[in-house]
């Protein structure tokens, strides 16, 4: 199969293919792939389209992601409830995960950042990685199908699942505060966005957590996601105190 490479430079090519061996798939248009690899910042430095940064590619990957992993998860756990399977899929489907998945493969020297992020850290900031990832997803299933798309996420969860399977698995935060708080409280906790400053491409949110009217936690990160895991976790922290 001959690749696609209308459009991009030398260096592109070179940083792409480097990539494409990496994952052990080859794109039969590689624009797929330098877009799902592009930031909003870098796109508006150099006046791109409005289409050709990865946010359109990572909306779709989230999808193509939690199909799969659904999928996955009631081929393995046959026996589980809808509740019990949604649980386990908020527990493996999150920033942390997807952003250690990205450092597996180096994503971040890959990536296209503008000047500002690149210089705060953006390369191994989770949630540029996990983005990222995502609209890799997105990109190999608009270039080649669903088929290869749902292969790449099973290679990358196999262990991830079988952790899961042997009860190893540890539950993001969010995941652990739901349970607890419904076996307290009989209550589901309520994430609201507070505060969001900074530029676009180096956003601060600020969530504030509540079970029932009361105030339990507030976290911060540069995504919601992440933002909403850290007011989880001192929730959780006060709930044990």
């Amino acid at each position: 199969m001959f690749a696609k490479d209308e459009g991009l430079t030398k260096e592109d090519k070179t940083q792409l293919k480097e990539l494409e061996k990496k994952l052990s798939f080859k794109f039969s248009d590689r624009l797929h792939l330098k877009r799902a690899l592009t930031h909003r910042s870098y796109a508006n430095e150099n006046r791109l389209a409005p289409t050709d940064h990865n946010e359109r590619y990572e909306f779709l990957g989230d999808a193509v992601l939690e199909l799969s992993i659904s999928h996955l998860l009631m081929k393995h756990f046959s026996d589980h409830s809808e509740g019990e399977l949604s649980k386990l899929r908020a527990s493996i489907v999150n920033e942390t995960q997807l952003a250690e998945i990205a450092r597996g493969l180096d994503l971040g020297q890959f990536l296209y950042l503008g000047k500002g992020e690149d210089q705060t850290g953006g390369r191994d900031k989770p949630s540029l990685l996990a983005d990222a990832f995502e609209a890799i997803l997105g990109a190999m299933y608009l270039d080649r199908g669903w088929e290869k798309a749902f292969a790449m996420v099973t290679r990358y969860y196999k262990p991830v699942l079988e952790a899961v399977s042997a009860g190893d698995y540890i539950k993001d935060f969010k995941t652990q505060l739901q349970e607890e708080a419904q076996s307290r409280f009989h209550a589901i906790p309520k994430y609201r966005l507070v505060k969001e400053t900074g530029p676009d491409h180096q956003k601060v949110f600020e969530i504030n957590l509540y079970i029932g009217e009361e105030l339990y936690g507030v976290g911060t990160g540069m995504s919601k996601k992440a933002a909403e895991q850290e007011a989880a976790k001192e929730a959780l922290t006060k709930l044990k105190n």
